[in-house]
């Protein structure tokens, strides 16, 4: 999966798959996790956010169920 570099303190990138609809987060120390059944609109608003790691903190990470790469 292709991830995109993030301007962020927390998230070095994220990556989605729509047909599998999983949204993958580098954090910065290198860390991958795979998030699952996330909708594309989260991923979008991930990309808009003003700031990638609060959104990914409040919006994603105690919301869905993940997986470590």
């Amino acid at each position: 999966m292709h991830r995109r570099r993030l301007d962020s303190s927390a998230v070095r990138s994220a990556g989605y798959d729509r047909d599998r609809r999983i949204l993958e987060i580098e954090i910065t120390g290198g860390a991958v996790y795979q998030y699952l059944d996330v909708p594309a609109r989260e991923f979008m608003a991930l990309l808009a956010a003003d700031s990638h790691g609060r959104y990914y903190n409040e919006h994603i990470k105690p919301v869905y169920e993940y997986r470590r790469r």
